[in-house]
């Protein structure tokens, strides 16, 4: 067994990389087949954006989750590199906010991660359902914008190379029973180089992708805020605002209000603190908006402010318009505080 945190194995076959490892250090491969049957489809939960993800209920009655590349993905060059790029990041990698790896096979006749398993599935499911939906009240929402910001304040400014996600979408936010939040799916991850161009492939989810990777091609963490902030709004309206992003650039914009755009299936909040923290979420999620990237605030001065529970707002939720949010918007400071700023500022 090879300790949580090394990602080189001493136990290899046919020069494939094979390592279980775990909580307690003893998950064993026949374990998984044995607790799936085999990856039978009685066991199949969902798929990832590559890989098809099963329930294993192990020996210890510990339920993971698994996710196996499948025969025709592992012939597939770019499968089988996501799917190693990912065993590899999670694997140096811990923060609460996003999905612990226990262990993966790397095997060249099967290929798996075994992960945390997330009780509640994709926060896109949840928002797809209306009975689960409502369960997910407005302090839930809140947090979990919140907590998608510390996981990739982590990955930004925590890790060294700095980890760039390129796929934040609500199909790769997993909520646990008691619906908290977690990151997943790193298939698609970068390092930073500081010393190259870090040029890329155009990857991620369609409506979740920032504006400028069409033209330039290159990757940084600024891609991922954008991404964030689609999820942000997301969140609070309960579906994917791709027609909001539009209407946004009409005239007739001036007279959405931030009321109307909430998810109808939850009530406006009574409580005067709550609707401060949906102004402020639906703030930084217009700010990571922005289209020009160098005035969208860093993960890390928007993950500190929402820790900082500083709220300034004074009117009433209701008559709040997205134009007032879009005029005060934010942007960083010389110190990295978020300040108010006129978007018409933005070029």
């Amino acid at each position: 067994m090879q300790s949580r945190n090394t990602f080189k194995s001493n136990v290899t076959k046919n020069g494939d990389l094979f390592s279980i490892l775990n909580f307690d250090g003893r998950i064993a491969f026949q374990d998984i087949i044995n607790a799936t049957e085999g990856f039978d489809n009685r066991y199949w939960i969902g798929t990832g954006g590559y890989g098809s993800v099963y329930r294993a209920q192990l020996p210890s009655g510990k339920i993971v989750a698994v996710k196996k590349l499948n025969h025709r993905e592992a012939e597939v060059t770019t499968f089988e590199k996501s799917f190693k790029n990912e065993a590899k990041i999670l694997s140096e990698i811990r923060h609460k906010n996003i999905v612990k790896l226990h262990g993966f096979c790397l095997h060249n006749r099967c290929m798996f991660l075994i992960y945390e398993y997330m009780a509640r599935g994709s926060l896109f499911c949840v928002l797809a359902h209306d009975n689960e939906a409502m369960e997910l009240d407005w302090i839930k929402r809140v947090m979990i914008i919140k907590d998608t910001a510390c996981a990739l304040s982590y990955l930004h400014h925590d890790c060294h190379p700095p980890i760039i996600h390129r796929d934040i979408s609500s199909n790769n936010i997993l909520l646990n029973f008691n619906l908290e939040a977690c990151v997943s799916d790193f298939g698609t991850a970068r390092l930073i180089d500081p010393d190259s161009s870090n040029q890329t492939m155009l990857v991620g989810t369609y409506g979740y992708i920032a504006p400028e990777l069409a033209y330039t091609m290159v990757v940084t963490e600024k891609c991922d805020v954008y991404s964030f902030g689609v999820l942000a709004l997301e969140t609070l309206m309960g579906k994917h605002p791709g027609e909001l992003l539009v209407s946004l650039s009409a005239s007739f914009s001036k007279n959405i209000m931030l009321s109307d755009i909430l998810d109808p299936r939850l009530s406006l909040p009574s409580d005067r603190r709550v609707a401060k923290d949906i102004v402020f979420a639906a703030t930084v999620a217009f700010a990571c908006l922005r289209s020009n990237p160098k005035f969208r605030p860093t993960m890390k001065c928007v993950s500190q402010e929402f820790l900082s529970r500083k709220r300034l707002v004074t009117n009433r939720l209701q008559a709040i318009s997205l134009l007032q949010l879009k005029e005060h918007d934010m942007y960083l400071d010389d110190k990295g505080k978020i300040q108010a700023q006129d978007s018409r500022e933005d070029g």
